[in-house]
């Protein structure tokens, strides 16, 4: 079972804002970024997709939506592949939020919610229900899934079980690519490419 992970292009907003599941624009028509995306995707020899799952926030689903027209294959919109959401803090420049709360936060990453939106808890909790949900269809594979920098960490992090901690240190760009391969047979993950 193949499942790459690809993170939305650059949005139309300035650096140093907290975005999680706050709708952007994307910076570039969809439309371009989907046609580099296939030449790379093509060079690193990637399957083409059975389907194309997204995150329903605009900066993946115009991807997404180019990306399933590309290859002729079906599109899903999944609530469950939005960013984490971060409350109060959305749409906030990171610098402009209180250092308190931020430091409370750091110090209790797993359950804060300083913010009033999601605990990382929480988060891992509803991709967890993702992946259980999608390793039970076969059919589906392979699947490139047009999602979140967090999102995509946190599949990293629950199949290669890796720490969280250590996969926010794994650079990803925007337009980013994690390539990951399950064994039908033992159900152990790989990973093929990351940040490709």
């Amino acid at each position: 079972m193949d499942i790459v992970l690809i993170r939305h292009p650059a949005v139309a907003l300035d650096a140093g804002v907290c975005y999680g599941q706050s709708d952007v624009a994307l910076a570039e028509d969809a439309d371009v970024s989907a046609s580099t995306l296939t030449l790379r995707l093509a060079t690193m020899q990637v399957p083409a997709p059975r389907v194309v799952l997204s995150s329903p926030l605009k900066r993946c689903s115009a991807l997404a939506s180019e990306l399933a027209n590309d290859f002729g294959c079906t599109l899903s919109h999944d609530d469950c592949l939005k960013e984490m959401n971060f409350g109060d803090w959305e749409a906030q420049r990171w610098d402009a939020i209180d250092r308190e709360l931020l430091d409370d936060w750091a110090s209790n990453f797993e359950h804060a919610r300083a913010h009033g939106g999601e605990s990382v808890t929480q988060f891992v909790e509803r991709m967890r229900a993702w992946l259980d949900a999608f390793a039970q269809t076969r059919e589906l594979s392979p699947a490139y899934v047009v999602t979140h920098a967090g999102v995509m960490r946190m599949i990293a992090s629950i199949v290669l079980e890796v720490p969280l901690e250590r996969c926010l240190r794994w650079s990803l760009e925007t337009g980013g690519v994690v390539w990951l391969r399950r064994d039908d047979d033992s159900k152990q993950w790989a990973l093929i490419r990351w940040n490709a």
